[in-house]
């Protein structure tokens, strides 16, 4: 397919995807929350990993002169796993960074309409990105795409994230808009319940 109609093939499956969800909410809910819950979790864990990686790398440098090998590269690589993992679980959460002065100075019909309009276009949007990311990810992993330096790391696993993350957003910022649209019908975005990991609050 050429650029724009594989662009069009792209946002027909998003929007079929958007219609299977609509369907399957109640069901999905809760199977989303739970996949948001693990991969937050996971992504902590990286982080305390990369925190100890760095630590341990300094140590052999400095204090035994023998620096870890591609040191740099894992960190670098590391990063978008930990983003985008844990991207969606701040979405239901409204956790992410937001300006929302014009908003709170709009009736309470106009807010409701421009969230709806920006959780649309930013829906649609993260899929198209899904997509593209998910197929850059796959020709990385087809090339057996490596750092420059040993110890070689792949590069393919972080594409991966990313596109799993926005795919995850995705589908959680449809969620959103469902329940802006039917509050009576469709399930409310996760609470701030006892026993959950608030790591982003």
């Amino acid at each position: 397919m050429t650029g724009p109609q594989e662009l069009l093939a792209v946002i027909g499956a998003t929007l079929l995807a958007a219609g299977v969800l609509t369907l399957a909410a109640s069901r999905f809910e809760p199977v989303l929350r739970f996949v948001e819950n693990t991969l937050t979790y996971l992504s902590t864990v990286l982080i305390v990993f990369a925190m100890a990686y760095v630590c341990a790398e300094v140590l052999m440098r400095y204090g035994f002169n023998s620096p870890l090998p591609g040191h740099l590269e894992g960190a670098e690589l590391l990063v978008p796993i930990i983003v985008f993992f844990a991207i969606s679980y701040t979405q239901a959460r409204n956790g992410h960074v937001g300006m929302s002065l014009v908003l709170n100075m709009l009736p309470e019909r106009g807010r409701r309409m421009l969230e709806i309009s920006t959780l649309a276009l930013s829906w649609l949007l993260c899929g198209i990105l899904a997509y593209f990311c998910g197929k850059y990810a796959l020709q990385l992993y087809q090339y057996d795409d490596v750092t420059m330096s040993p110890p070689y790391w792949r590069t393919w696993p972080s594409a991966a994230a990313i596109s799993l993350g926005y795919a995850l957003v995705a589908m959680r910022m449809w969620m959103q808009i469902l329940h802006e649209i039917r509050p009576g019908r469709f399930p409310p975005p996760p609470d701030d319940e006892v026993g959950e990991l608030h790591v982003f609050d």
